[in-house]
């Protein structure tokens, strides 16, 4: 079952690239460049600095070609309206969650300490998002007021919490999951922010 929802998260951050490549007027292929990054930029990452070879979407032809559908389908489908911008966010708030403790399972397999645990979880969260946003001469969503690295960070943090105390793996994944997408959606629908430091006159 998880398989499947981080296909579903890469669809979506497939999807979240390729509007970004639209927005500053990429062509095609910079599209698909685009698209791929925001969707495996972080797991990449993530397995480079880990040491795991091949890099997960090597091992598995189905990871590309739901970029390459996710991507097309954004470019021909157009501008999306409201209710389908709304779903959208929801499905990032997945998205983000599945990654950030996919990425903190897989680094606790590594047996790496609990902080590095808490890094690589968010770097293959959010490290994608990143690099799309740099290469499309946007400040990272990472260093905005939005709640989402955060978040990313709460819920992994809770997962390692439950898990140090007894709670079974399964469950105590599956509640720092919620907690991801909970945060994320509550601080988008509330609008949340963190604070913004300010220099003295």
């Amino acid at each position: 079952m998880l398989y499947w929802f981080d296909l579903a998260g890469v669809a979506v951050f497939a999807i979240s690239g390729a509007l970004a490549a639209m927005r500053a007027g990429l062509d095609l292929f910079g599209l698909l460049v685009l698209a791929s990054i925001t969707a495996v930029g972080g797991g990449t990452l993530r397995d480079l600095l880990l040491n795991r070879h091949p890099v997960f979407w090597m091992k598995d032809s189905r990871y590309l070609t739901v970029i390459v559908l996710a991507a097309l389908a954004t470019l021909f489908t157009g501008p999306l309206p409201p209710s389908a911008l709304q779903a959208l966010k929801i499905a990032d708030a997945v998205g983000l969650a599945v990654f950030a403790l996919c990425g903190a399972e897989i680094a606790e397999d590594c047996h790496l300490p609990p902080v590095p645990v808490l890094l690589m979880g968010v770097l293959t969260a959010t490290g994608g998002g990143v690099v799309r946003d740099l290469l499309s001469g946007q400040v990272p969503l990472l260093l905005r007021q939005d709640i989402y690295a955060t978040a990313a960070l709460t819920g992994i943090a809770l997962y390692q919490l439950l898990h140090r105390i007894g709670m079974k793996r399964d469950l105590a994944f599956m509640l720092g999951m919620a907690s991801v997408a909970g945060l994320r959606l509550a601080s988008l629908h509330y609008g949340w922010q963190l604070p913004v430091p300010q220099l003295g006159d």
